[in-house]
């Protein structure tokens, strides 16, 4: 592991010195992810993209990408776009990208089954905005919003997501 990794376990990430309180999926943490477990999956993940809401946050990072009203996410696994970003309208099962509470002002997209998903081993693992302090998610990594802008602006090509059931 090196600095620039966010190492996560199920009550912390460490990254570039410091340690941040975070909340994993409500499933836990396991080596066997399936759609709808809500579990975080233990692994090594690469850091592939960062979308924003350009409505409510300066750009984060020089590479975060705008997204807007018609931008969703296909949750659907029978669907070719399975956990893929896909555009309004969309006849399949997906997830509104902006949505109305601040849960993906900033996402941080890891590459868990993509992109070339397997049916069924769930979609998106997103790094994104909390609910509340340590309040689950369904699958993905969360943390307080300054915590998640200070992380987004640092984040470099090589970052990884390491997700561990231990520290």
């Amino acid at each position: 592991m090196k600095p620039h990794d966010l190492v996560v376990t199920p009550w912390s990430c460490r990254f570039m010195g410091r340690r941040f309180p975070c909340s994993i999926g409500r499933g836990g943490l396991t080596d066997d992810k399936r759609e709808g477990d809500g579990a975080t999956p233990i692994g090594t993940h690469r850091i592939v993209g960062m979308l924003y809401r350009p409505d409510r946050m300066a750009r984060p990072a020089d590479w975060g990408v705008a997204i807007g009203p018609t931008d969703l996410w296909c949750d659907d696994a029978s669907h070719e776009d399975y956990n893929l970003m896909v555009k309004t309208p969309f006849p399949a099962s997906h997830e509104r990208l902006t949505r109305s509470d601040p849960l993906y002002d900033l996402v941080i997209l890891t590459d868990w089954n993509w992109p070339y998903a397997q049916k069924g081993k769930g979609s998106a693992i997103f790094i994104h905005t909390w609910r509340r302090p340590r309040y689950p998610t369904e699958g993905c990594v969360a943390f307080d919003r300054c915590d998640l802008l200070w992380i987004a602006a640092r984040i470099r090509h090589q970052t990884r997501l390491i997700v561990q059931a231990s520290s």
